[in-house]
């Protein structure tokens, strides 16, 4: 339980931070489950708790994040219902099957796969801000679409590390938006991916709801703060933020599965 994990208020308090810089970096750019996770193995949790009680907490912040973009209309939910559709379908078989699969080679890949996403971003040709027009739909852009969600939904089911930085430069290489369409498809797939995975982590008893409660809220607060500075500031804002996190997540990845090779 909760008491016997957190002996002193001064660790929930210190999550709790955690939880807040992680909700807002994550709204612009990704990545914020790099610093919970490693924050909630600190606070002793066994691993499959730990990647429970994250997706409880990550879904309060994408969700916030995700209603953000929506509101000031750089999400449309009717365009993008097949990728709202196939990443939840991903999202649930990624976590039901995530204890049967070998993540040593997916680790050990992540790192450059990332970095990769880092160089992309930063040489490729951004749309302006105020271009919000979407591609017209067809039957490649359909199964474009599909095959995104279920293949991005899936990765993070199992994994998740960067899969909001796989989101945007997949998105921005495929459709051609900009990076704020962008923040808010990948912001929502997020929420979508977090949540139906979360049923899947609830359902298996993998969730300490108190902690991922509290730190849940904290990244609703960052959430909302950093969508609206995004939105603010576009894409001379994000762009820098974003392949900062990307570089980031890389190098720690990175160390994570070769410094124990």
């Amino acid at each position: 339980m909760l008491t016997d994990l957190l002996p002193t208020s001064d660790l929930l308090f210190i999550l709790c931070a955690v939880a807040f810089t992680a909700g807002y970096i994550d709204a612009i750019a990704g990545g914020g489950g790099l610093l919970t996770v490693p924050a909630l193995l600190t606070a002793g949790l066994p691993p499959h708790l730990v990647l429970g009680t994250n997706k409880l907490a990550a879904t309060f912040g994408s969700f916030t994040a995700s209603v953000t973009y929506y509101r000031k209309r750089l999400f449309n939910p009717r365009y993008w219902r097949r990728s709202l559709i196939y990443t939840a379908v991903g999202a649930l078989i990624g976590t039901l099957v995530v204890d049967q699969l070998s993540t040593d080679l997916l680790e050990k890949l992540l790192p450059l796969l990332i970095l990769l996403a880092a160089i992309y971003t930063l040489f490729n040709r951004i749309q302006p801000d105020d271009r919000l027009q979407l591609p017209p739909e067809n039957s490649k852009l359909h199964w474009q679409q599909r095959l995104q969600g279920l293949t991005l939904g899936f990765y993070d089911g199992v994994a998740g590390p960067g899969a909001g930085a796989f989101w945007m430069v997949s998105s921005m290489a495929m459709y051609k938006i900009n990076l704020l369409l962008t923040s808010g498809v990948a912001r929502t797939m997020n929420f979508i991916s977090n949540g139906f995975s979360l049923v899947a982590f609830m359902a298996l008893g993998h969730v300490d709801y108190v902690l991922g409660i509290a730190m849940g809220l904290c990244l609703m607060l960052g959430a909302f703060l950093g969508a609206h500075s995004a939105i603010r500031f576009g894409s001379k804002f994000i762009r820098p933020v974003f392949i900062s996190v990307v570089i980031a997540i890389a190098l720690r990845l990175a160390w994570q599965a070769w410094s124990t090779a």
